[in-house]
């Protein structure tokens, strides 16, 4: 398997950044390669933001003996 670079001319063409040693008529397969979803990125990277402040290591530890009513269905 070879991989080619090449850069969409219309929705019918491309332009392969450089020649391949196939015969006119050949038949070939073309994966396409989704681009990266800076946005995505980016609401992520802030998501992980906040959870290292709330998380973060000047937060205070909790002891047990701080419960006023406990959860009969949590069990430690």
């Amino acid at each position: 398997m070879q991989t080619i670079e090449a850069s969409v001319v219309d929705s019918n063409h491309l332009k392969l950044s450089n020649p391949i040693p196939m015969q006119p008529g050949s038949k070939i397969r073309i994966m396409f390669i989704a681009p990266e979803n800076t946005e995505r990125e980016s609401w992520a990277a802030l998501s992980l933001k906040g959870l290292e402040s709330a998380y973060g290591e000047d937060e205070p530890e909790y002891s047990i003996d701080l419960i006023k009513e406990s959860n009969p269905e949590f069990a430690l």
